[in-house]
């Protein structure tokens, strides 16, 4: 059950939360629709659809329509949807079999992500275990072959990630082990390679591949991370899809970016096609790749500059013959969270903007999946911010309340990850503090994605404190334009942004009224101790090394080193099941919060790292939204919430 417990004291001379409430519009009276802000989060979301590669009318997409973010079943032939999983807390990791007679779905316990895969008839029919023998684990990754054949990654606590092979009516075999982080990358389509993405170099941020025969013995190996003073990754997008091909599909940053290669682990030929020169494909952003089904072509994903272009590369003769290999596939100004190709040509893709609310689109011109039911009401565009940072430029994304002209009370807003970042998509949070007067900033600090190799890998050894200096120069443009009332300004994110936000609050006091985290990181060391174990490799990574090792980043990192200094009024949510930030680390934090008094709050709910219940992240917003009313100064600049 959800527990909230209160600490320290509550603003003088505001207005009771539930009168105000009822006052700006947040809480309809009898009979009254909800407020905008509530309808973005109640209005029923649709996924991308992945479908079956044997079966394309076959497809599988997350959809909030129940009111619990769940996977669906949808027969494209027949017009049919269902709901195939129904769980207390949701289900979002899914896949279909590629005869699109199967959906398996990952089953964890209230969100906590240790768990084993179910799978179930398409058409309906009960659950069972995909994987009889295999204990729980957290997942890492998931192939299955045309003769039924699974692969499936895991990785727990006593072993590092092992990857088993399981053949119809033969048990499973563990063909791979190892204590760093791995996973599986993909299956060749005869079923006789797989792609392994590993960090067995101990950097894990940086992948390397190998490919394997399904007895485990090596067939090739590929590692940018070796032989250079740079740290290169690379990335398993898919082997051919096309009988015959075995040539895999790489993401690679040999130009300090992601772009596609091929790679044929069985003659060790390399290309990059449509690179020609030392400006690749000459697009300035990150490029991620899928093959268009016949494998004649590859669909390219550009992010540059918090929006999304989708391209068309052509493969004729291996991508080098300079005349129509690149073409633009068009969609709208904003951003892709997701685009396939299917068969016959046409992309399907995830679409939305700041503004407008998300809808699966096709290049055949029509909305490929209309979820039932309101659609979201719209919010406000962004504009781009170029702030000087001490690292060089930061992009920070704005959006400003309808009304008014500033200074006005401002959040920001900061993203997780930390390799992540921000884009010009439709979120229903940043949104529901629009709806409240505020001015909401969305920064990509140093370590967010989409701005080059360099930028996301500057975060290490003093993490955290590096993000915060390119937050703070973007507060003090913020001030200094007139966008922001340097009186009541809200740190808040979760997960990093939660992390950066307790962080921010103790080593910069001066610089923020208000203080929300939710499910963050507040003692790094204990975190490290109860994380899962390739959060583990990925923080020794970013420090250089265990808490043992190198206390004094860990200790310099921490926001538990800095509680004393916190100033603001703090408000704290956290998962009881979460795996990533764990529940015992901000216990610790809110202690020593308490035993000096600091004004703050704790909110306890029975989920993972964030919730999948539409009521229930309604439930954590109206808190948040309200503990920053209740705690910054009156202005004038606070406008209804509805």
């Amino acid at each position: 059950m959800a527990k909230r417990t209160r600490g320290g004291g509550t603003g003088a001379g505001q207005a009771p939360a539930e009168e105000r409430r009822r006052r700006d519009g947040s809480t309809p009276g009898p009979g009254s629709p909800p407020p905008a802000w509530e309808q973005r989060f109640r209005a029923p979301r649709v996924g991308l659809p992945e479908w079956a590669p044997d079966a394309p009318d076959r497809c599988l997409f997350v959809s909030n329509a129940s009111g619990t973010f769940e996977l669906y079943a949808w027969d494209r032939a027949t017009g049919t949807r269902r709901q195939a999983t129904r769980r207390p807390n949701g289900t979002v990791d899914g896949t279909l079999s590629p005869d699109g007679e199967w959906l398996w779905w990952f089953d964890d316990h209230d969100g906590d992500e240790f768990g084993v895969w179910m799978r179930q008839p398409f058409h309906g029919g009960p659950d069972e275990p995909a994987l009889p023998g295999l204990d729980p684990s957290y997942p890492a990754g998931l192939a299955i072959g045309r003769d039924g054949t699974v692969v499936v990654g895991r990785t727990t606590d006593a072993h590092g990630t092992t990857v088993h092979v399981a053949r119809p009516g033969a048990g499973q075999v563990e063909i791979y082990r190892h204590r760093q982080s791995a996973g599986v990358g993909g299956l060749s389509r005869d079923g006789s390679l797989l792609a392994v993405e590993h960090t067995e170099h101990g950097d894990a941020m940086h992948s390397a591949v190998r490919v394997l025969k399904l007895d485990g013995s090596p067939v090739a190996e590929l590692d940018d991370t070796r032989g250079g003073t740079r740290e290169l990754g690379l990335t398993v997008y898919g082997f051919a899809p096309v009988p015959g091909d075995q040539r895999l599909l790489l993401g690679h940053q040999r130009r300090d970016r992601w772009e596609p290669m091929l790679w044929n682990p069985l003659t060790g030929e390399i290309r990059e096609p449509g690179a020609e020169g030392p400006d690749g494909l000459g697009l300035p952003g990150d490029v991620h790749a899928e093959w268009y089904p016949d494998g004649r072509a590859l669909l390219l994903v550009h992010d540059y500059r918090a929006r999304t272009e989708l391209w068309r590369l052509e493969l004729t003769d291996g991508g080098r013959d300079g005349k129509g290999r690149l073409s633009r596939v068009e969609t709208p100004a904003g951003s892709v969270s997701g685009a396939t190709a299917r068969p016959g040509g046409d992309v399907e893709f995830l679409w939305s903007s700041a503004a407008e609310p998300p809808r699966v689109r096709s290049t055949a011109g029509a909305d490929v999946l209309v979820p039932p039911g309101p659609r979201a009401p719209a919010s406000l565009p962004v504009s781009d911010a170029w702030v000087e940072g001490p690292g060089g430029p930061v992009h920070a994304l704005v959006q400003r309340p309808d009304g008014g002209a500033g200074p006005f009370p401002t959040v920001f807003d900061i993203h997780g990850g930390p390799a992540a970042h921000d884009s010009d998509a439709f979120a229903a949070g940043p949104a529901a503090w629009l709806d409240h007067g505020f001015a909401v900033v969305r920064v990509n600090y140093r370590g967010s994605t989409g701005y080059g190799r360099e930028w996301t890998d500057a975060l290490k050894h003093r993490v955290g404190l590096i993000e915060l200096e390119d937050i703070a120069a973007v507060r003090a443009w913020a001030v200094e334009s007139g966008l922001a009332d340097p009186e009541r300004l809200v740190l808040t994110g979760a997960s990093w942004g939660g992390y950066l936000t307790l962080l921010g609050l103790g080593t910069q006091p001066e610089l923020w009224t208000v203080g929300v985290a939710a499910v963050p990181v507040a003692d790094y060391v204990t975190a490290y101790g109860d994380e899962m174990e390739a959060l583990k490799a990925l923080d020794r990574t970013l420090f250089g090394g265990t808490p043992e090792e190198v206390p004094e980043r860990f200790a310099a990192s921490s926001p538990l080193s800095y509680a004393d200094a916190v100033k603001a009024p703090v408000f704290i949510s956290a998962g009881e099941n979460d795996p990533r930030c764990p529940v015992r680390q901000i216990e610790n934090y809110v202690r020593k919060l308490a035993e000096r008094g600091a004004v703050h709050e704790i909110y306890r709910y029975d989920a993972g790292h964030g919730s999948l219940v539409v009521d229930e992240r309604i439930k954590q917003i109206r808190m948040e939204i309200d503990f920053a009313l209740r705690h910054l100064p009156p202005g004038d600049a606070l406008a209804p919430g509805g």
